[in-house]
């Protein structure tokens, strides 16, 4: 019986190494949405009206954060996904993919919301503050204005405070 040698192997692994990349990339455009699971702890968002707590999802691995809601039908009204990043940097987000309309609350290393953009659904247009963030908060469209989140206001949750310290 033949034996193969890494050399005979060379041309299949190469093979392998472009159609990983590919399969990934089939999974994104696949319909299935991402769930993950909900943190014990509740996000608080501390607005002038008040405390408001909600149930999130995290989003902290490079892939989760590119999945994100794609494909979601539906979320809670009091849920919503907590996008963390290695370190504070400029953004963007788009809505391929993603089915509902959404607030994305753009939050800083120390909490404090930045900006409140609109991200309308299968949209590819970009989605930034045009400033530096740690984390993004995704929620059902008009849950900041009907909660009275502004910007200014302040994110709390175990995650947030152990990066601001608070």
């Amino acid at each position: 019986m033949p034996r193969l040698t890494g050399l005979a192997l060379a041309p299949a692994l190469l093979l392998f190494a472009f159609l990983l990349p590919a399969a990934a990339v089939l999974a994104q455009e696949s319909g299935s949405p991402m769930i993950l699971p909900v943190d014990p702890a509740p996000l608080v968002a501390t607005t002038g009206e008040g405390d408001v707590r909600f149930q999130i999802e995290v989003a902290d691995t490079p892939e989760e954060r590119s999945r994100g809601l794609m494909f979601r039908e539906r979320m809670p009204e009091n849920q919503g996904m907590l996008f963390v990043f290695p370190q504070s940097l400029p953004v963007g987000f788009w809505m391929k993919n993603t089915i509902l309309p959404l607030d994305l609350l753009f939050v800083s290393d120390k909490g404090e919301v930045r900006a409140i953009l609109q991200g309308v659904p299968f949209s590819t247009d970009t989605i930034s503050p045009g400033e530096a963030v740690r984390f993004v908060l995704e929620l059902n469209a008009g849950t900041a204005e009907r909660q009275g989140i502004s910007v200014g206001d302040r994110l709390s949750h175990p995650i947030i405070d152990a990066v601001g310290g608070g």
